[in-house]
């Protein structure tokens, strides 16, 4: 009996993880439709389904895509894959990263890359570069000399450095 109490628990922890992700990906995918149609209206074209299948498919190289498969997109049950968004963006003039994620992701990309530029960082910008130009072998002992470095940080109580803090000149 206590084997099936434990079962029967485990099952409904496991479906309840599944159906907050679940909730997760409805409420994702309800928000690139909601950007999706801001996007439609702010070009001047009406948020409709058969306008996004004419105006997509006159302009996508691949295989033409349905009327049902934009309404899945306009509705909120589906996202197109990353080629397609490609196209929606540049056909709506807005940045795809924004169309898929929302403005919060796009804002959080330019400060990263604006951290990244900095020549605060010409350093370490160098070193990464030489680190990539570097053969596949030497590539691995430099990761492994690095983590000892961060596990022996790690082993004195400091925690490891996740974020990137400017140096005084």
């Amino acid at each position: 009996m206590k084997a099936l109490i434990q079962f029967y628990v485990q099952q409904h922890v496991q479906l309840g993880m599944g159906l907050e992700l679940n909730v997760h990906s409805m409420n994702e995918k309800m928000e690139f439709a909601e950007r999706l149609r801001t996007a439609m209206l702010a070009a001047g074209y009406p948020d409709r389904p058969a306008v996004l299948e004419r105006e997509f498919n006159s302009r996508y190289w691949g295989r033409s895509v349905t009327f049902q498969a934009v309404s899945r997109w306009l509705g909120g049950k589906s996202i197109p894959s990353q080629d397609k968004l490609q196209v929606i963006a540049q056909w709506l003039k807005v940045e795809p990263q924004a169309l898929r994620f929302g403005d919060r992701a796009v804002t959080a990309i330019r400060e990263q890359r604006a951290q990244w530029e900095d020549p605060a960082f010409y350093d370490d910008r160098e070193a990464i570069d030489a680190f990539l130009a570097l053969p596949n072998e030497q590539r691995k002992v430099v990761r492994d000399v690095i983590k000892a470095f961060a596990k022996t940080g790690e082993a004195a109580g400091r925690p490891p450095a996740r974020t990137v803090t400017k140096r005084s000149p």
